[in-house]
């Protein structure tokens, strides 16, 4: 719609990038962006304005605010991964997708913000402090939110994005942009997106280059597209796939951008429900939701199945093996000589590795090297990874099968609950959390294939809540179709803003954020 009004001159680039930058700045207790590039902002909005008055846009990207999440390069910009390890780095080059984007006239509004190197699942374990979810201050959420104190101005326990690509998904959801990237290893994309009800697609490994995106796991690292609705995913999706040299893992073959057609017969479709997503901790009202998501599906004509994957249940395990194991290797790079922090320590090359590794890594990321060193040692290596990449095959073997007997997508819970409030959620460890948050997504990672959350229904305390269709590897214009469907049957309510009252610690003073109902 906006691309429309574009190109009619409704609202000029500049008008569109100004009124984003001004909704950052009222909504930045909100903590999405960690740098916010304002003058290269409006330098791109005004060479976009000039392409449209002399008739030449580069496509219908041209002129539309995006954000990117940290732990891409940005040439000129920041990049830090929240980290202290790279606070203060800036990239020579761009990530293939940001270069991608911005060829196509895209306006880069800023970095947003992620849990370190992108590790954890609830956007709060950054150096730059948590994301809040905007659905925490929305109409929705305060009628449903009883203030524990009877005070009048006690605010309603603010509740967590998600994770990693929490920014992002706080950013499309509060308006500020149109659409931002995020990185999806284990589900940080679809995660955050189910818990800021907006739409998250993990792409096919190898349909979108990773080159320019600091790598977590590059098994199964995929950049990741946010959006409010699955027409804007598959336009961005159009935008950033193709093979990359840079990347020898993207696919050989030119990719043909499509326009996904309205469907009106799903008598031919076949949904699979894995039982095993069943999985131990999904709450009731998840369950329901999932139970009436594939009602619709039957009522509507599709064949509804229920299949079997069964190594899931040790997917989440053998993730955790391969994830630290790469892990260790990618973050072997960090050492204080070539870019990033470096320590003072000056007594020998050894301890200045190890002060630099100490103070610019936080927890998380020291226990995940710890781990997958342990999981590389030569008494462990036959033991632990190379069993875990068999078992990988398995759960992998498990999903051609199910898509081999004719199923077209599986349809699945995207998290095991709605958002959990922030001081609830830190009262357990990073790992735990972690295991407990992708047990419903990583899979689709360790086997390649297309993901995607659709915002389906708000819970009892007016959360939002989302459920996942996994489809077959690069059929990708099979699975946004069957999700625009299901998209149009469930009608999602869009987030109402309302204004942003001060908060208990009065840091921030009244801001008022547009109500977009």
């Amino acid at each position: 719609q906006v691309a429309v009004a574009l190109k009619e001159g409704r609202v000029t680039p500049t008008e569109l990038c100004q009124r984003c930058l001004s909704l950052i700045k009222s909504t930045k207790f909100l903590n999405a962006y960690i740098t916010v590039a304002e003058e290269t902002a409006l330098k791109q909005a005004e060479a976009s304005e000039e392409r449209y008055k002399k008739g030449q846009p580069l496509g219908v990207l041209d002129g539309i605010p995006i954000a990117v999440k940290d732990n891409f390069n940005t040439a000129g910009i920041e990049t830090t991964c929240a980290s202290n390890m790279l606070r203060g780095y800036i990239s020579p080059y761009n990530a293939t997708v940001v270069q991608k984007l911005l060829d196509q006239g895209a306006v880069l509004l800023g970095k947003t913000n992620l849990d370190e190197f992108a590790m954890g699942s609830g956007s709060t374990d950054g150096v730059f402090g948590p994301v809040r979810n905007p659905w925490s201050y929305s109409r929705q959420y305060k009628e449903k939110s009883v203030p524990k104190s009877h005070s009048e101005d006690k605010e309603p326990d603010w509740v967590i994005t998600g994770g990693s690509s929490g920014g992002s998904a706080a950013a499309v959801s509060s308006f500020t942009c149109f659409a931002a990237l995020g990185s999806d290893t284990g589900g940080s994309t679809r995660n955050p997106a189910a818990h800021c009800g907006v739409v998250g697609l993990k792409p096919t490994y190898g349909l979108i280059s990773r080159h320019g995106l600091i790598p977590l796991v590059n098994s199964m690292d995929v950049p990741g597209i946010l959006t409010r609705c699955v027409d804007d995913a598959a336009v961005v999706l159009g935008s950033l796939a193709g093979h990359d040299p840079k990347d020898s893992t993207t696919i050989q073959d030119n990719f043909k951008p499509f326009e996904l057609p309205n469907l009106t017969d799903v008598s031919k479709l076949s949904i699979g429900i894995p039982k095993e997503y069943h999985a131990p901790g999904l709450s009731s009202e998840i369950l329901t939701i999932w139970s009436k998501a594939a009602d619709l599906f039957q009522n509507a004509g599709a064949k509804v199945v229920e299949v079997s994957l069964p190594h899931t249940r040790y997917s989440i395990v053998c993730y955790h093996v391969l994830c630290t194991a790469e892990v260790a290797s990618n973050m072997a790079r960090f050492d204080g000589l070539e870019y990033g922090h470096r320590s003072n320590m000056n007594e020998s090359t050894e301890s200045m590795y190890a002060a630099t590794r100490r103070e610019g890594f936080n927890d998380v990321v020291r226990g995940r090297i710890l781990s997958g060193n342990y999981f590389l040692l030569k008494q462990n290596y036959e033991k632990y990874f190379i069993k875990a990449q068999k078992v990988r095959r398995l759960i992998a073997n498990d999903f051609v099968k199910v898509f081999r007997s004719g199923v077209d997508v599986l349809l699945t819970p995207t998290t095991l609950s709605d958002a959990a409030p922030y001081m609830e959620f830190i009262k357990e460890d990073n790992r735990t959390r972690s295991a407990q948050d992708d047990i419903l997504t990583q899979a689709a990672n360790m086997a390649g294939l297309p993901a995607i959350n659709v915002p389906t229904a708000l819970s009892e305390r007016g959360l939002p809540v989302g459920l996942q269709f996994i489809g077959r590897s690069f059929q990708e214009k099979q699975l946004l179709t069957v999700a625009k469907w299901f998209e149009k049957q469930v009608q999602f309510p869009m987030i109402q803003l309302e204004e942003v009252k001060r908060h208990d610690h009065g840091v921030f003073q009244h801001q008022k954020s547009a109500s977009f109902s």
